[in-house]
């Protein structure tokens, strides 16, 4: 190999390394993938996360993008050894960013690389990350959030839409009114009140004992202890429990029968609007019916930082915030991921006074 051809070769090297580090600020996970041999593999041994083949290290980090409010990565030059068509190297990482449930930190790293020459120039056969140093203290600062367009370029940019991390804030007490009045517009009831004790107490009043009450699978129910008090107070004909105690190889068609129209449904939403409308997600998709409209009265509770301001907001509140933490709620519990298969938007009801929205000062929930 001559000195020219190598040096172009290690001046491709570092144009690779860093448009990987362009793609990981762009979101751009397809553009990354690509940067990788077709059964290139990407670990990190310490998240743990092991990725082969192009189709993995797209999704697998397009699952991990959804986590983070924001993420700066800057790559700084190493070594490059080249042999032929193949070739060894470092490179030196510094990042710094803060994940949607609140994990933050700044760290330095190095990347073990291993590069193939290939028709369409060097790609990645291997990237390995190493984990040199971990400051988790809070970060000071914040990161403005751009709309990007298709191609993931600032310059495709066409909205500025709210902050992931007001996401996870509370509405100010102007908007909780907005959003009470777009609902009662539209056919609901809506009430502001303090906090989860407040809501519990009124469900008291609003879910006559004896009641057959389905829930939700909710952590807005479970924080407040409204989720124990249905389901294992005595005093409510309690859904729940039942399908639980049914065998679900044969008794599938009872469960659906006992979930899709029930007397009272309590719930809550993974969002809710200002112009009146409300959102809920669901993997399976079973609870969603009785939300509809099959449970003859529906009470939903739902904390402060779930107001957005439309409806496109309310879907980027769903996969950007209430998805990840979803997903970690399922793997723990359950050993299995969730995902956003079904989804349910209440624009008005139909039956004024059918449901009830109980809209709370604090946030509670995701």
């Amino acid at each position: 190999m001559n000195d020219f051809q190598a040096i172009a070769d290690r001046v491709e090297i570092e144009a690779l390394r860093g448009e990987f580090t362009d793609a990981a600020m762009m979101r751009d996970r397809p553009r990354l993938a690509l940067l990788f041999t077709p059964d290139g593999a990407l670990r990190m041994p310490n998240i743990p996360v092991e990725q082969v083949g192009r189709e993995e290290i797209r999704a697998g980090g397009e699952r991990l993008q959804r986590q983070w409010d924001f993420f700066v990565q800057t790559t700084h030059p190493g070594t490059i050894l080249l042999d032929g068509d193949t070739a060894t190297g470092r490179a030196y990482i510094q990042e710094l960013g803060r994940a949607l449930d609140g994990r933050q930190g700044l760290n330095y790293a190095v990347y073990h690389d291993r590069y193939q020459r290939t028709a369409e120039g060097w790609k990645f056969a291997e990237r390995v990350y190493e984990v040199r140093y971990l400051d988790t203290s809070p970060l000071a600062g914040t990161a403005p959030h751009v709309a990007q367009g298709p191609g993931n370029n600032p310059a495709d940019a066409t909205a500025t839409p709210a902050p992931v991390a007001s996401f996870a804030a509370p509405a100010s007490a102007e908007r909780l009114e907005r959003v009470a009045a777009a609902l009662r517009a539209g056919g609901f009831a809506a009430e502001i009140l303090d906090d989860a004790a407040a809501a519990r107490a009124r469900i008291k009043d609003l879910v006559p004992e004896g009641a057959g009450v389905l829930t939700g699978a909710s952590e807005t129910l479970r924080l407040s202890g409204i989720d124990e008090d249905i389901n294992a107070g005595g005093r409510y004909d309690a859904i729940r429990p039942r399908v639980l105690a049914i065998d679900r190889a044969t008794g599938a068609d009872e469960i659906r029968r006992l979930v899709a129209g029930p007397e009272f449904v309590v719930n809550s939403v993974a969002a809710v609007t200002e112009t009146g409308s409300l959102v809920l997600a669901s993997a399976s998709g079973s609870q969603l019916p009785a939300n509809a409209g099959g449970a003859a009265h529906a009470v939903w509770i739902v904390g402060a930082q779930k107001v957005v301001p439309d409806l496109s907001t309310a879907l980027r509140r769903v996969e950007e915030h209430a998805l990840p933490l979803e997903n970690a709620r399922a793997q723990a519990v359950y050993g299995t991921p969730s995902a956003v298969n079904h989804l349910l938007i209440l624009n008005a009801e139909s039956r004024p006074g059918r449901g009830t929205v109980l809209l709370l000062r604090e946030a509670i929930g995701y």
